[in-house]
C-alpha cells in the first residue's frame, strides 16, 4: 500500500504538559521515543493497518486518533504501556498535529476516553466542534 508523507507538528500544549512527565522520567529514552513517533506519523495511514491507531472522530478534513506507543527501551508492549497520543490527521494539508501525549495514569479516576477529549476541548478551540 501507497501511504501518503504528512508533516508533523507537535503541539504546544502537548510539549508543555505530559511530555514534559515523560521527558523528565526516561530522559534519553523519550528523545528516542518522540523521534520514532514522529516517523510514525509522518506515514500514518499504515498505522491503522497494523491497528496501532483508530479513528476516534472522523469528519471530511480532519480526523482525530489516538494511537497507543511504549518507551523505547523497555520491554512493555505498546498496549500495555498505557502510554496514548491524540492526533488531529489534517487530510487537505497532509499534516499530522499531536494534540496530547499522555499515560493512562494521568488521566485519573473516571472515564479515559471523556477526560481527554474534555482536555482537547478546552485547549484547542480549532477542534472543539468536531465532538
Amino acid at each position: 500500500m501507497k501511504s501518503t508523507k504528512y508533516t508533523v507538528v507537535v503541539e504546544p500544549f502537548a510539549e508543555r504538559h505530559f511530555i514534559k512527565t515523560f521527558l523528565k522520567k526516561h530522559k534519553s529514552a523519550w528523545e528516542l521515543t518522540l523521534d520514532s513517533l514522529k516517523m510514525e506519523f509522518e506515514q500514518i495511514d499504515f498505522l491503522f493497518e497494523k491497528t496501532i491507531a483508530e479513528i476516534i472522530i472522523f469528519s471530511e478534513k480532519i480526523n482525530i486518533c489516538k494511537t497507543e506507543f511504549k518507551i523505547a527501551g523497555t520491554q512493555e508492549s505498546r498496549k500495555g504501556s498505557g502510554n496514548r497520543c491524540i492526533v488531529a490527521v489534517h487530510k487537505n494539508t497532509n499534516k499530522v498535529c499531536v494534540l496530547l501525549v499522555y499515560s493512562k495514569t494521568d488521566l485519573k479516576d473516571g472515564n479515559e476516553t471523556a477526560k481527554w477529549k474534555q482536555i482537547i476541548k478546552e485547549n484547542y478551540p480549532e477542534y472543539a466542534g468536531l465532538f
